[in-house]
């Protein structure tokens, strides 16, 4: 029986570690894309600031509605009974008991409003909701560039990883290669066979060092990328994950010519499209400060009741009681609350920042284009000397695998060997290097360009 539950334990803990291989995610680039941009919060804050840019849009709309202005209070006044009017008709033997007699307290119950709705503004609701609608504008660019940085982000922890995981393999195999070459070189030493010298030797010893430091930082980069890429997908800095990719390779170089992206690039790109919501923005905001110094034509109902229960209601309609009493009434108004010269100020300052807006646009249509100029030439430039060092890693290799052959068979000094080794662990690590940042500058194109893939 215990050996039974011993088998079902045994089964039971490797099922559990099947499913958490199981788990493991495999994701290739496209799909690492869209999980960061599915995950990333800096995408969320922008969202929710355009949430809040609608509000203030329907906040200025909101000044179109009907809106009340209301007091009310419970307080104290004099007490007054009688009075020179009574019932409507004058009345002279019962005088009111007030002056500077004290009669005692009395309530008083205030209640006064206002109901009223704009009609006319002179333009401040409609300008002041053109920039409000500019304010959306400009944070949903925001959000477009974020989630430009995060693909370009996710692409650059993506190619990072392929590259760091790449030259480790490389480098690992090289390191065991040449391992089996110091061995040989030892033996023969041991041996006293005059075939390798103590120098040649120390010259092995030497790159295989300079390998391992290597190897050691290709391992740290590795884990870094992909932790990298753990935290933009959103599986968590622990969970399981690998690439789908089995090696890095070179994308397709882009197809369309640099005076298209650059023409691309001022019509798709957000930072363009939120100049243009900005200049709309500004120059409504200039039109609303010149509206500001108009008066409001409003239409609505106002009224006003008190009461005393301890005074009486003194009944005359040619004298005024603001004790006991009320009114309500329909109105058409204008109200007109302005400082001329601060109007004016304000006007100035808008009309300022539009013109400093103006500025930044005119340097943007030229420094965009240049920027996707530098990029374009930066991409052909690594695409070409990737293809060069591609050959030249080749003929390393070649020349590595002769030299180990000729320094087994005894043909070929060690230092020559090293020599080959160094050569050919420099153009292979600096061509996978250039890969990735040939397909990095392409990632730039595509994010200068307005691209969101």
């Amino acid at each position: 029986m215990k050996h039974k539950n011993k088998i079902s334990k045994t089964l039971l803990a490797a099922g559990l570690l099947l499913s958490g291989i199981s788990s493991a995610q495999t994701l290739n680039l496209q799909q690492a894309v869209d999980m960061s941009l599915s995950a990333d919060p800096r995408i969320k804050e922008r969202e929710y600031l355009v949430e809040a840019a609608r509000g203030m849009l329907a906040e200025v709309k909101g000044n179109e509605g009907w809106r009340i202005s209301a007091n009310a209070f419970i307080g104290l006044t004099k007490q007054v009974e009688g009075g020179f009017y009574q019932g409507g008709a004058y009345v002279g033997d019962t005088p009111r008991r007030d002056g500077d007699d004290w009669n005692g307290l009395s309530d008083w119950t205030h209640i006064e409003f206002a109901l009223i709705k704009p009609l006319y503004t002179f333009g401040k609701i409609d300008e002041y909701g053109k920039a409000a609608q500019g304010n959306i504008d400009i944070k949903r660019g925001d959000v477009r560039q974020s989630q430009a940085e995060t693909v370009f982000d996710t692409k650059r922890a993506y190619y990072g990883y392929l590259t760091a995981r790449d030259i480790r393999l490389f480098l690992e195999d090289m390191q065991s290669r040449l391992e089996g070459s110091i061995n040989r070189a030892e033996r023969a030493i041991k041996d006293e066979t005059g075939e390798v010298t103590q120098a040649e030797l120390y010259s092995l010893q030497a790159t295989k060092g300079i390998i391992g430091k290597y190897v050691h930082q290709a391992r740290a980069v590795e884990k870094i990328s992909l932790d990298g890429l753990r935290v933009l997908t959103g599986v968590g800095l622990n969970a399981p994950l690998s690439v789908a990719d089995e090696r890095l390779e070179p994308v397709t170089f882009p197809g369309a010519e640099l005076a298209d992206l650059q023409a691309k690039a001022l019509v798709d790109r957000p930072e363009v499209q939120q100049l243009e919501a900005g200049l709309k923005a500004r120059r409504a905001l200039v039109a609303a400060k010149k509206a500001d110094g108009m008066p409001d034509i409003y239409a609505g109902v106002v009224g006003s009741y008190s009461y005393a229960s301890q005074r009486d209601k003194l009944e005359n309609p040619h004298v005024y009681d603001p004790f006991n009493g009320g009114g309500l009434t329909p109105v058409v108004g204008i109200k007109w609350d302005t400082a001329f010269d601060v109007a004016s100020a304000r006007v100035t300052q808008a009309q300022a920042e539009l013109e400093a807006l103006n500025q930044k646009k005119q340097f943007a249509m030229n420094g965009i284009p240049f920027e996707v100029g530098e990029a374009y030439a930066n991409a052909k430039a690594n695409f070409d000397a990737q293809k060069e060092l591609s050959e030249g890693a080749a003929s390393a290799r070649r020349w590595v695998i002769a030299s180990m052959a000729d320094f087994s068979a005894g043909l070929e000094k060690g230092d020559k060997l090293s020599d080959a080794i160094k050569t050919y662990v420099l153009a292979q690590t600096e061509f996978l290097r250039t890969v990735n940042d040939y397909n990095l500058n392409v990632a730039q194109i595509a994010k200068l360009t307005g691209e969101q893939k």
